[in-house]
């Protein structure tokens, strides 16, 4: 079997969770080849294992070289392990009290690496992984590389979800939706939110902004946005420090947007140390409708 064929057949096992984002009906799997609504609106599934589900245009600034740096920051590295750990064990804490197949949309999965692991680190064969992204290119690794979890291209504004049929929705260091969340989310059903703090690699802002004001970085309006949207069940903040190699620290440099703007020379300067240590300082947001 393909992966195109074997996306097919895992979307038409979890097909209830669709809805068509041009009409909003329900969809159907056909000939394993197509996702199709009852108005006949068509979205077909790539031969990588991923489907396509944007109605619009979008053009990306995140390329196949910052998602393969990404993917081997998060995978290699461990940079993010605790990270994974700790809202593993959220998952592990709300599985006790369901005793029913659970789905957990990643909103802004980029190639995948930090669902797929969260899923290793709970290891339950009655949950089911659901990857969304703006950006085929990043859609595109997740499915070549992760064949478990469904994977597809859509916009957080009109999420091809049905109603009320995620059990968890994460949204690690990424735009959120919240009408579109609390529209998707079970009852009871948990959103988990990761921002940076104020030392979250620190070392690449130094660099980056150097003297200027925006060295520094408060989450505070992101917090407080949060928890106008929702009822606040638990609050955790990881800040902690990984050595990474000369080659770490260039997969850093390609997958942040911090880097972006450098200066060629800072670029360089800081790619050639050696185990440099790398700040990861975060808030973990868990809340409820």
């Amino acid at each position: 079997m393909n992966n195109k064929e074997q996306s097919a057949r895992l979307v038409h096992k979890h097909v209830h969770m669709f809805r068509c984002p041009l009409c909003k009906e329900s969809m159907q799997v056909v000939e394993l080849k197509s996702l199709i609504c009852v108005n006949k609106h068509t979205f077909d599934f790539a031969r990588q294992g991923y489907i396509n589900m944007l109605t619009r245009t979008v053009k990306s600034q995140y390329d196949k070289t910052l998602f393969e740096a990404r993917q081997q920051t998060i995978v290699e590295s461990d940079l993010f392990r605790q990270v994974h750990k700790e809202i593993a064990n959220v998952v592990e804490e709300y599985i006790k009290d369901i005793n029913k197949h659970m789905y957990i949309l990643d909103a802004g999965c980029g190639e995948g690496s930090h669902l797929q692991r969260i899923l290793d680190e709970c290891n339950h064969k009655t949950m089911t992984g659901i990857g969304l992204d703006l950006s085929k290119e990043g859609i595109l690794q997740a499915a070549k590389n992760y064949k478990e979890s469904i994977w597809f291209v859509g916009d957080l504004a009109a999420t091809p979800l049905a109603e009320k049929s995620c059990d968890m929705i994460l949204n690690i260091l990424s735009p959120a939706n919240y009408e579109e969340f609390k529209r998707i989310l079970v009852t009871g059903g948990l959103v988990v939110k990761v921002v940076p703090r104020t030392n979250y690699l620190k070392e690449l802002r130094e660099v980056r902004f150097k003297e200027t004001e925006k060295k520094t970085y408060q989450n505070d309006d992101a917090v407080s946005l949060f928890n106008n949207q929702f009822d606040l069940v638990k609050q955790m903040t990881l800040s902690y420090t990984k050595v990474l190699n000369r080659l770490e620290l260039e997969n850093l440099v390609h997958m942040s947007p911090l880097a972006w703007n450098l200066q060629e020379e800072d670029r360089e300067t800081f790619v050639k140390q050696e185990d440099q240590e790398i700040t990861v300082d975060l808030d973990i947001l868990i809340g409820k409708i």
